[in-house]
């Protein structure tokens, strides 16, 4: 059975497409579109960008039907779990696309990012795991084991949209640019008091982007000269250098900061990109034995 999610982020809009393989998932496609949510007035998402937002996701719909999947979630996260104007947005899209959405809490997120990046390990570990979601508009910190799930989690509201936002004017980023994104990533993640696990994993768009840059292992010293690099020419050279959309190249500063303190605040395990994440959670929720299944 082939089954998709579509994932409503801060920064982008996500169509994952796969069908069961086992005890895991094959991938049959994915597609992107990067649709920023930002919020203006009382903390809502402005009219037009909620029609662009409902269009994306319709045309993401129409094509995980036409893959031939039989079930369409659609899930978004912090944006539109902050958003005033949740439930307007949530009905535009589901008049646009026949889907309702489905608002994850923080928790939900936590877990639903643990599942994916967890249940796709070829080899898991044993004993504490750790994973990072670091996303446009929040960041999540969780720990748990393969077997058993999630024990413990933090969701801290701040990601790698809200950062550049926020401290970034310069192409490419000032060096006083970046210590204001350093500083305020160090203060959040410094403030959290996480277990310490054998290994750790990154999920989320600045982690699989970073693939590019440094390969499946993300330690310490490599995010380090992985932002020395991006920093070291104007987003489009980047970008172009990279094969990587000018978007995404323009929040991996601020990504790439967070992941840093994010492992900091794990003891600097070095993180390893994982295969799956949030959109993968879902499907695997999907596929789970239950009644009528």
């Amino acid at each position: 059975m082939r089954l998709a999610c579509i994932d409503i982020g801060s920064n982008t809009t996500r169509l994952l497409v796969a069908e069961r393989n086992g005890g895991g998932l094959r991938e049959v496609l994915h597609r992107r579109m990067f649709v920023p949510l930002s919020h203006g007035p009382r903390d809502t998402i402005d009219p037009e960008t909620v029609t662009v937002l409902a269009g994306v996701v319709a045309a993401h719909a129409a094509t995980a039907r036409e893959c031939g999947a039989e079930r369409v979630h659609a899930v978004a996260t912090a944006a539109v779990r902050e958003a005033g104007n949740r439930a307007a947005l949530c009905a535009a899209v589901e008049r646009a696309a026949g889907l309702t959405v489905r608002v994850l809490s923080n928790a939900e997120e936590a877990r639903l990012a643990f599942a994916g990046a967890t249940r796709l390990i070829a080899a898991p570990p044993r004993g504490m795991v750790g994973v990072v979601d670091v996303g446009g508009g929040s960041s999540e910190l969780v720990t748990g084991t393969v077997a058993d799930g999630v024990s413990w989690y933090a969701s801290l509201r701040i990601g790698s949209g809200m950062l550049t936002e926020r401290h970034v004017r310069g192409d490419p980023p000032s060096a006083a640019e970046l210590a204001a994104l350093r500083a305020e990533a160090d203060a959040a993640f410094g403030a959290i008091r996480a277990p310490r696990p054998v290994a750790a994993y990154a999920v989320g768009g600045s982690a699989t982007s970073l693939r590019r840059l440094c390969g499946g292992s993300l330690s310490a010293d490599a995010l380090d000269r992985a932002l020395e690099t991006l920093v070291a020419s104007p987003v489009r050279d980047a970008a172009q250098r990279l094969s990587l959309a000018r978007e995404r190249v323009r929040l991996l500063p601020a990504g790439l900061v967070l992941l840093r303190a994010a492992a900091g605040a794990f003891g600097d395990v070095p993180l390893e990109v994982a295969r799956g994440g949030l959109r993968e959670g879902v499907l695997l929720e999907d596929c789970a034995p239950g009644p009528g299944r």
